[in-house]
């Protein structure tokens, strides 16, 4: 029995809580188009990645290129003010701190900018829990198995293996990322998915981090 040692957690709607964040930029994104808003259950249950595809849901097609570019442009503007309020999800501090004190690692995985990333997650203060930091540095659509492979490679030299580590996400596209590599994955239904969206991958899904931990904690090959 190969039992987990290692959890590579998603950032935004996963230990941060930025949901009210993203639906402000969304909807703010929007109204820069002329389309009409859309509530916190309509933007879960139809949430995809490469959010192009999200779009598409929403709007009945895939945008043009030019509203793409005004769309992306738009979220993280309002995003990134929006965001500044969010805090940490519940309990996320305490489980960093207290896998990490049991001897074992983590590391973060984001499809959030790099640059922004860092100093985000290092003003928060939880920056000395884990082994590795990544954000996104390529296109915004960018899906999260490709990313997962590269981060894995760079820790590898940590003794952590894909078969003996769970990822910790709110999105099914965390959960694809992780089959894509040999992992496990747990999705926690604070974030960006509904749970009927969530369960369809096929994995344990949770509504807190602890008990995305404690799942995680019984996963074994």
């Amino acid at each position: 029995m190969r039992h987990t040692n290692h959890l590579v957690w998603d950032w935004n709607g996963t230990l941060l809580h930025d949901i009210d964040a993203v639906i402000t930029a969304t909807n703010a994104s929007f109204a820069e188009l002329g389309f009409p808003p859309i509530t916190l259950e309509t933007y879960r249950d139809l949430y995809v990645v490469p959010v192009p595809k999200f779009y598409e849901r929403l709007m009945g097609r895939l945008p043009t290129d030019a509203e793409w570019l005004v769309m992306d442009e738009a979220f993280h503007r309002h995003y990134w003010v929006a965001a500044e309020g969010a805090d940490l999800t519940e309990g996320a501090r305490e489980l960093l701190r207290d896998w990490q004190g049991e001897g074992l690692t983590q590391s973060l995985l984001s499809l959030a900018p790099h640059d922004r990333l860092i100093p985000l997650v290092s003003a928060h203060g939880i920056d000395v829990h884990f082994l590795r930091v990544d954000g996104r540095t390529g296109p915004s659509h960018t899906s999260k198995a490709g990313h997962l492979v590269r981060h894995l490679a760079a820790i590898e030299p940590f003794g952590v293996t894909a078969t003996r580590t769970v990822v910790i996400g709110d999105a099914v596209d965390d959960a694809l990322a992780a089959a894509h590599v040999g992992a496990r994955a747990v999705l926690y239904t604070g974030g960006s998915h509904s749970r009927a969206s969530l369960e369809s991958a096929g994995v344990p899904v949770v509504d807190t981090l602890a008990e995305a931990v404690a799942t995680a904690r019984g996963l074994s090959e």
